[in-house]
């Protein structure tokens, strides 16, 4: 079952999540704040489904990758992830006072510590996949480390939070809004799929098809995620629902409709699926996650 691989995967990553956030100093460190710390830890291991390192490890499996290689980078994308959702629940972004069900960072703690905390786990991520640790070689740790910058800055997911937050004054038109999301939500998420490819050497067309695969993907993550922010309640999402409406910002539900909506979401998956076809039986578990990622709850 696809939940059953979700969640064991979860575990995995949550294990090494907390392992890798231990009290110890590493090597070259002088000393790790117990308070910068605690921030950091209730950031990332406050549960989610860890659905960006499962892509990863399962994008590395299907062309035969390490394992274990695989689950640091996954775990490395979850710190980048979690930094990126400690930032945008900052007064100055989105100002939300809930993630995962749980109070966010500065309001568990303090804006400052929340901002230090959010740095840390940035450079964190970086850190874990160059490390001597995740057994890759020099060439592909540095083609990971340059995908996962550019997916992450100003050119991918903080440039996207950028238009996002200049979108509350003027709201952008349809392809403004299709280049928003593939930029805050998609670019994580396309990185998480190509990820695997670059991690087990397969070829530049493999790593090319499984690219698109995560950016088709990463549309309808966000196309769902806005179909929830219509329809769900905070209890069931862990968060704040209704804000960009109430933001006036826009989406391609509000702008189109629900019902385009959803049959957006059914064509994206089929195009998705579609693209993994050539792999046969061995990318079922990947088609299964653009299927799980459309039909989502929360």
């Amino acid at each position: 079952m696809f939940d059953d691989k979700l969640r064991d995967a979860a575990l995995r990553v949550q294990a090494l999540l907390t392992d890798l956030l231990q009290p110890t100093p590493g090597e070259d460190e002088i000393a790790r704040p117990e308070l910068l710390l605690a921030a950091m830890r209730h950031a990332v291991l406050n549960g989610g489904k860890r659905l960006r390192p499962f892509l990863v490890v399962e994008s590395a499996r299907l062309f035969g990758g390490n394992d274990t290689a695989a689950l640091r980078i996954g775990a490395a994308l979850e710190c980048l992830h979690c930094y990126s959702l400690v930032h945008d629940d900052l007064p100055a972004m989105d100002d939300d006072d809930l993630r995962r069900g749980q109070p966010t960072v500065h309001i568990a703690f303090d804006e400052a510590t929340a901002i230090l905390a959010g740095d840390s786990l940035l450079t964190f991520a970086f850190d874990i996949i160059a490390a001597s640790e995740t057994d890759l070689s020099d060439s592909a740790k540095t083609a990971l480390v340059l995908a996962l910058a550019r997916a992450a800055g100003m050119g991918g997911m903080a440039g996207g939070q950028a238009l996002d937050l200049a979108a509350e004054k003027q709201a952008p038109d349809e392809q403004g809004i299709v280049t928003l999301q593939a930029m805050k939500t998609g670019a994580l998420l396309r990185f998480a799929c190509e990820a695997g490819p670059v991690i087990a050497g397969a070829s530049l067309e493999d790593r090319q098809r499984l690219r698109t695969f995560g950016a088709l993907i990463g549309r309808a993550f966000q196309l769902a995620d806005d179909l929830l922010d219509l329809t769900a309640d905070a209890a069931t999402m862990g968060k704040a629902t209704g804000k960009d409406a109430g933001r006036g910002k826009g989406t391609l539900v509000s702008l189109k409709g629900q019902a385009w909506a959803e049959g957006e979401l059914d064509r994206l998956v089929a195009e998705a699926v579609a693209l993994l076809a050539p792999y046969g039986a061995r990318a079922e578990t990947l088609m299964d996650a653009a299927r799980f990622i459309a039909n989502r709850k929360n």
